[in-house]
């Protein structure tokens, strides 16, 4: 396991594992993109851009919580003034959103945009594309062609009545066409559906055909609950093929959710590590303690932790003792007393009342 600097703080990166597709790098901002890059963490702002303060502030939150990249929304002559200054000030590459006017890609550009993201389906015409492409290429600011079923242009109508993640796959296709007929290779793509295995049909046959890197999402995915387990069922099947060099799982909710569940995603799929692993049984009749509210508070307690500490949290006799000595700590509760393990021997017994001080304390001992 290697280490690297992410937003000021260390965070070990699992080595690329043995079946990652090998596409292109890329470079945003210093951060590298595809070729034997980890899998990166991206998410969005919900703030107005044009609200500098807001954005910025909610930029630096998103940061502290891992995100390796972050998109902003260019969507107005606000967004455009407050641009060079969120620029500046930011401490994460960032990429601005383009919809409909090609004029505010060039307006970002001036302003230092590490990365672009244009819809082929509503950018305009290929003269405004290369345009854009053009000024990028001076630059050497990357671009994604961010495709999305939900907006592909008219002319893949038909074809995506009777083949939806075709359509995207040639939207994305004849975008990257579009950009090299003036010289630009510097991209990335991501092809996006609401319905899940669209995404996996999608990324899997441009993955056959393309070495350009794929971001992986499903948009319109839903709220905290459902929305990552949508965005997870597709990725995660592409992730262990191989496929997908950075992730959003776009949600209706704090986009700081979005950043905690893609590392809890990659972690899980030991594609990276980036919090400690709390163990903790699920609810049932057997409990005697509030499993859920102390899972929780010992999760938030222990995000400071290296990432391969264990903590375990148990609620009953049957798994919990095994459990807790398998862990760098383990907390087995029962009626009136709590067991705390240390590295899977029994450190001592204490009652109830004493164990948030001692959980303060022991996960202290673990940094």
């Amino acid at each position: 396991m290697s280490g690297e600097l992410i937003n000021d703080k260390a965070i070990p990166v699992d080595p690329v594992c043995s079946n990652r597709v090998k596409t292109r790098q890329i470079n945003v901002g210093g951060l590298t993109i595809g070729g034997d890059a980890p899998v990166r963490v991206q998410t969005m702002t919900c703030t107005k851009t044009g609200d500098a303060d807001a954005t910025l502030e909610q930029i630096r939150e998103l940061a502290t919580a891992g995100a390796e990249i972050v998109r902003v929304t260019v969507n107005d002559e606000a967004a455009g003034l407050a641009l060079p200054r969120i620029v500046a000030e930011s401490n994460t590459p960032l990429v601005a959103d383009i919809h409909f006017d090609n004029k505010l890609a060039l307006v970002s550009l001036k302003a230092g945009i590490a990365k672009l993201r244009i819809n082929p389906g509503n950018i305009g015409s290929k003269d405004k594309v290369r345009e854009v492409a053009a000024a990028a290429l001076d630059l050497g600011v990357p671009i994604r062609i961010g495709v999305n079923g939900g907006s592909l242009h008219r002319r893949y109508d038909e074809l995506h009545k009777s083949d939806p993640a075709g359509a995207l796959v040639q939207s994305a296709l004849d975008e990257i066409e579009t950009l090299a007929a003036v010289g630009f290779h510097d991209v990335a793509v991501s092809l996006k559906s609401s319905e899940p295995r669209e995404v996996v049909d999608a990324c899997r046959r441009f993955a056959k055909i393309s070495d350009v890197p794929q971001h992986l999402g499903v948009t319109e995915a839903g709220t905290l609950l459902a929305g990552t387990s949508r965005s997870v069922a597709a990725m995660s099947v592409l992730l262990s093929e191989g496929i997908g060099d950075t992730v959003r799982i776009s949600l209706a909710a704090d986009p700081v959710q979005e950043v905690l569940a893609a590392f809890h995603m990659l972690s899980a799929l030991g594609l990276r590590q980036g919090f400690a692993r709390v163990v903790a049984c699920p609810t049932c009749g057997r409990v005697e303690v509030d499993v859920v509210k102390l899972a929780a508070r010992v999760e938030e307690l222990a995000k400071e932790l290296p990432p391969d500490r264990v903590v375990a949290v148990m609620g009953c006799i049957v798994n919990g003792p095994g459990e807790a000595k398998a862990a760098d700590l383990g907390i087995a509760a029962g009626k009136t007393k709590v067991a705390i393990y240390r590295m899977g021997e029994l450190h001592r017994t204490i009652g109830k009342e004493d164990l948030e001080a001692v959980l303060v304390a022991e996960i202290e001992r673990l940094k």
